[in-house]
Parts: C-alpha cells; structure tokens; sequence
C-alpha cells in the first residue's frame, strides 16, 4: 500500500517552499541531436526463376498415368475382376426390375404417424445384434444415439482406385457431407486431416488385408467387427460402424467401408446409405419406403423421407439415450409439424 505524502510546514509556507524549489531548479540541458544513420538499404532481392508451366503439366500429367497404371494393376486381381464383374451383373439386374430409383418417390403417401413407425424402425432398432462372438442380421430395439461433436469425413483410398474415382468419390462425399449438414442441422464435413468418420474404399485384396489399418486407425475396435469387414459377403456391398465411448449414446467415431469395383449408381448409393446411417439411422427394415433404409434396394439415393427422418433425429427436443415410449410422443410431434410445412 502507498500512502500520500504530507508536509509539516503550515499550508502557505509549504506552497512558498515549493515554489522556491522550483525557481532554484536548473535549467534543463538542451537535447543532443541523435547521430545520423550510417547504414545501407538492404539490396534488391533478385527475382524468383519463372515457372515453367509446360514442364509443371507434363510432371502432373505423369504422375497422374503412374497413379492409374498403379491402380490397374491393383484392380487386376482375379479377386477384383471377380467382383467387379458380379456387382455390374448386380446392377443391371436391379435397375431392370425396377430397382435403385433415382427418383424421390413423391408418389408414395406420408402421414405423421407413418413417418413416426418409419423413424422408430431405422433409429431406435439396431440392424444386427452380436451372438456367440458374431453379428446375426436381427432388429432389435435400441436407445436414440446420435454425434454431438462435428462430424469429421476422412477419406481413404486402395491403391486400386484411379485417380479419376478418387476425385469423383471426393466430390460426391463432399457434396453429401453438406446435404447432410443442411438437413439434419449438424456440422458435417469432409476433412484432409485426421478425422472421426473414416470412409474406406477398397477393392477385394485391399478388404481382406484391413485388419491391422483398422487396428491403427481405430484402437479398440471390436475383433469381430474387424472380422466383419475383413469377409464381407459378396451381397453385402457396403458397411457402416458407429461406436461410442463405454455405454454411452452419444457417437464419437466411425468406419465406413465402401467396395471399390462398385458400379456407378451402386456406387453412389452406398455412401449415401453408409454415410447417413452413420448419424444414427442404423437399421434398415422393408416397411419403410421411400427410402434408401431398405435392402430391397428400391431407392438408390438419400430421399425426402429420409431427410426428414435426419431432421427428426437432430431436432434438440429429443436427446440421446431416449427410448421408444420416451421418444415416440415427441417424434410424432415433430413429424406432424415437418408435415405441415410441405403442405
């Protein structure tokens, strides 16, 4: 603490005192100039060489053809010829049918009830359940689970993906990662660096080899899921895992892998399917239409229906961890309310 001087002098003589100091001060010195600068300016940094544009292209243009003679030859596989072959047959059949419409199915009647069932069908049910150390194919109820944090795309590539694809599948998850972040009101965004939602596409050998990738890009990973991609079935065309921390409903990462030799149409269909069930729709049933939840493989592309299932998923009046009578009073809610506003 400081305290405020005082003066012992009676008030006019302290102030007489004071101004006798300051009548006997000296003059001050008269400032000495500052010595001039005696220094260079810094020379003229020589200009950088020009770039030879032509030479540029030509080195790109080559490493574009090593990139894709590396990619034919990873594709050349039996393996991968195998099923290259198989899901164009696959294809074909299945628009022939009538399958793998690209259309958003406007025809088909909604109610808010219906979108209700259909919500609690492909968000509070898992697809598969684990016995005996493996994962059986059986719906079976399950709490709301949704991410809280942005979700971070990370794209990684077999070396039998040509660099046309890699930019065309890089495009496309791009431009869904943003559907998906205007539909459902939640950060989704395809990353360089490291990220949370790992995408994988791999041809045949690539998949069979993932065990110790999937190791090291996702410590703790069940063996069985490892497993479980490792062999995928030749009908099973893609996959999709969300894991969160402990018992936990809130998502905090997952791995998505997508076949390599799929065809366009599939091709597409597949991140759209993967990448949304990724957010938290994770079953898929056949009485829910339109939509691309459903293995009949009617719809190819994310449809409005299922849009309004994400926004339903990500509205704030409902939470993770919900269950089915604690949720559905409050889905059919929002559902009469998403409704209205298409009328």
């Amino acid at each position: 603490m400081t305290l405020p001087a005082r003066s012992c002098l009676p008030l006019p003589a302290a102030f007489a005192l004071l101004a006798l100091l300051a009548a006997c001060s000296p003059e001050p010195p008269a400032e000495t100039p500052p010595p001039a600068i005696d220094a260079q300016a810094p020379p003229d940094r020589p200009d950088p060489p020009p770039v030879d544009q032509a030479a540029l292209r030509r080195e790109r243009a080559e490493s574009a053809r090593a990139a894709t003679a590396r990619a034919e030859a990873a594709a050349a596989s039996p393996a991968s010829r195998n099923m290259r072959d198989y899901l164009a047959g696959v294809e074909e059949a299945l628009i022939a049918r009538g399958r793998l419409r690209t259309d958003a199915g406007t025809e088909i009647a909604l109610t808010a009830e219906k979108l209700t069932d259909d919500f609690v069908e492909v968000a509070l049910h898992d697809e598969y359940v684990r016995e005996g150390g493996k994962l059986v194919s059986r719906a079976t109820p399950a709490p709301l689970r949704r991410w809280q944090q942005p979700v971070l795309v990370r794209l990684e590539f077999g070396d039998s993906v040509s660099p046309d694809h890699r930019a065309r599948d890089r495009a496309e998850i791009a431009g869904f990662a943003d559907r998906l972040t205007r539909v459902s009101g939640h950060p989704v965004t395809l990353t360089g660096a490291a990220g949370n939602f790992n995408v994988l596409i791999l041809n045949e050998d690539e998949r069979r080899a993932i065990a110790p990738r999937l190791s090291a890009l996702m410590p703790g990973i069940p063996p069985d899921d490892i497993a479980a991609l490792r062999d995928l079935a030749p009908q099973n065309y893609c996959a999709v895992f969300a894991y969160s921390n402990g018992n936990s409903p809130v998502y905090s990462q997952a791995v998505a892998l997508i076949r390599a030799e799929l065809p366009p149409r599939l091709r597409r269909s597949c991140l759209h399917e993967e990448m949304a069930q990724g957010m938290g729709l994770a079953n898929d049933s056949p009485r829910v239409r339109p939509s691309v939840f459903n293995d009949d493989e009617e719809f190819a592309y994310l449809t409005r229906h299922d849009e309004l299932l994400l926004q339903i998923l990500y509205d704030p009046r409902l939470r993770p961890g919900m269950t089915e009578a604690e949720a559905r009073p409050i889905v059919l809610q929002i559902a009469r309310e998403l409704l209205a506003t298409e009328v």
